[in-house]
């Protein structure tokens, strides 16, 4: 082959190439916001599942919990520790809708059960809409009593670590008298409390102390003993209400000061 015929058979594939460049179709902007869009779309059924079977965010609205818990701590929630498990209701939080209840559920096995000194996020008894967080210090078949301000379980003394044992113990509440003491402080504890008739007659009105939990419940308390909505005001706490188990704070802001507390960031909850 000559140098002639071999330069024109390199142009001739040089222009097939370019002709089939040409050829293809171009790309279109609508195929990337569907790439775009399927991409946000798994993104989020991935955060979806992670959060309903693994963990979840929350935050500390009052002082219910100190001082083990601030208010303006950001924590994150074990959910599969105690079994997670799908949705029983569809709802809009955002509307304040609910759309579908009583659902279907499908609960994964539990690593264990809760535990005396499990610091646990649930749903409120009183209105499932609103998430509490408490401490568990009593779980099925234990005996619960408080006695001049001192919770005992099973007959021994059960304070969490930062309970007020010289604190005003005047009027503690109980739950065979359910109106003997004032609302705690917390006014977002009061808003959800003054939801319910304080004429309603409580489940464990009139029963004998000391008190015995029943099976499938636990026994809540706050570690701010004298300021909390806890068991005492509404009974034990159903297992199928709880969502999981504190474990680590990932931020925490403190709105008098309206700067973060560093050190507390990363701490885990105990």
């Amino acid at each position: 082959m000559s140098k002639k015929q071999g330069k024109q058979q390199d142009q001739e594939v040089q222009s097939g190439q370019i002709d089939r460049k040409k050829d293809k179709p171009p790309v279109r902007k609508q195929n990337v916001f569907v790439e775009y869009a399927k991409a946000i779309i798994t993104a989020l059924l991935i955060a979806m599942f992670l959060r309903q079977f693994f963990f979840q965010a929350f935050r500390i609205p009052t002082g219910s919990m100190l001082e083990t818990l601030q208010i303006g701590d950001f924590l994150f929630v074990n959910k599969f520790l105690y079994g997670a498990k799908t949705p029983d209701r569809i709802r809009i939080p955002l509307l304040n809708v609910t759309l579908a209840e009583d659902l279907p559920v499908l609960k994964l096995p539990a690593l264990r059960q809760p535990r005396q000194g499990d610091i646990i996020v649930f749903e409120y008894p009183r209105d499932r809409n609103l998430d509490y967080i408490k401490r568990c210090v009593a779980v099925a078949g234990d005996t619960v009593e408080v006695r001049e301000g001192v919770l005992y379980v099973n007959g021994q003394i059960y304070e969490s670590n930062f309970a007020d044992r010289d604190g005003d113990h005047s009027c503690i509440p109980d739950w065979r008298t359910g109106d003997n003491c004032p609302l705690p402080h917390t006014k977002h504890d009061q808003s959800a409390y003054l939801r319910n008739p304080r004429n309603q007659k409580w489940p464990w009105e009139g029963m004998p102390k000391p008190y015995v939990v029943p099976e499938g419940h636990i026994f809540m308390m706050g570690d701010n003993r004298y300021n909390s909505l806890d068991s005492r005001y509404w009974g034990p706490l159903d297992v199928n209400l709880i969502k999981g188990k504190a474990i680590f704070l990932y931020w925490s802001w403190d709105n008098e000061r309206h700067l973060p507390r560093l050190s507390r960031i990363g701490d885990l909850i105990r």
